[in-house]
């Protein structure tokens, strides 16, 4: 289980990690948009995509750096 976190999510929507407990999560952390190494590991996310709807998961994409997520 992920330690709870709160953030700044698109359109200035705050999301508390908290709030979505009971249903699975995937978190992926990366330094920033427009990254060399984002593609390779956005592909690796969209390879798994049907395994994560399977469960109903919701993938939540981190950037720390800007305090700033996207779903």
């Amino acid at each position: 289980m992920a330690p709870d976190f709160s953030a700044t999510a698109r359109r200035r929507k705050h999301l508390q990690l908290s709030s979505l407990r009971g249903a699975p999560v995937v978190l992926f952390f990366y330094p920033k948009d427009d990254t060399p190494a984002l593609p390779s590991k956005a592909c690796a996310f969209q390879v798994s995509a049907a395994d994560f709807e399977g469960v109903n998961a919701k993938v939540i994409g981190v950037i720390p750096d800007a305090g700033e997520e996207s779903t």
